[in-house]
């Protein structure tokens, strides 16, 4: 049974394939995601990913990793507070914020962390509707 402050972390990291896929998929293909002279050129120095990539984790959470039975993502409020970076590890929390029983849904608290620097990258909430077995 989930109670407020329950917790699930996942590490994980993208490639620079990865980002010119999702480049592909999306048509978001802003040179400074795929082109490497406009990266290094860039206040970055180098290509930063999509910001939907980086936060596209929280999606295999609620979707393959955590309580998935019958969940479905309701909504998502996303900031990006910092660049994200290939070959770069990434700690995504989600943290059990507001239970809703009489609704079946629960408030996440979601998170992005670079485990090198230990900066945060990704803040937001996420709502989720969960099978009653989970919040009761």
């Amino acid at each position: 049974m989930l109670q407020p402050g329950d917790e699930f972390r996942h590490v994980y990291s993208y490639t620079q394939n990865d980002v010119n896929t999702f480049a592909q998929v999306t048509g978001d293909t802003n040179p400074l995601h795929i082109d490497p002279e406009t990266g290094k050129a860039s206040m970055f120095g180098r290509n930063i990913m999509h910001g939907f990539l980086g936060a596209s984790v929280f999606t295999k959470i609620f979707g393959s990793l955590w309580y998935v039975d019958g969940t479905v993502y309701m909504s998502q409020t996303l900031k990006w507070l910092k660049p994200m970076f290939v070959n770069t590890q990434y700690e995504a929390v989600i943290k059990v914020k507001e239970i809703f029983p009489e609704k079946n849904r629960i408030l996440y608290e979601c998170t992005v962390c670079d485990l090198n620097t230990k900066e945060q990258t990704i803040a937001g909430e996420a709502l989720i509707l969960n099978k009653k077995q989970y919040i009761w």
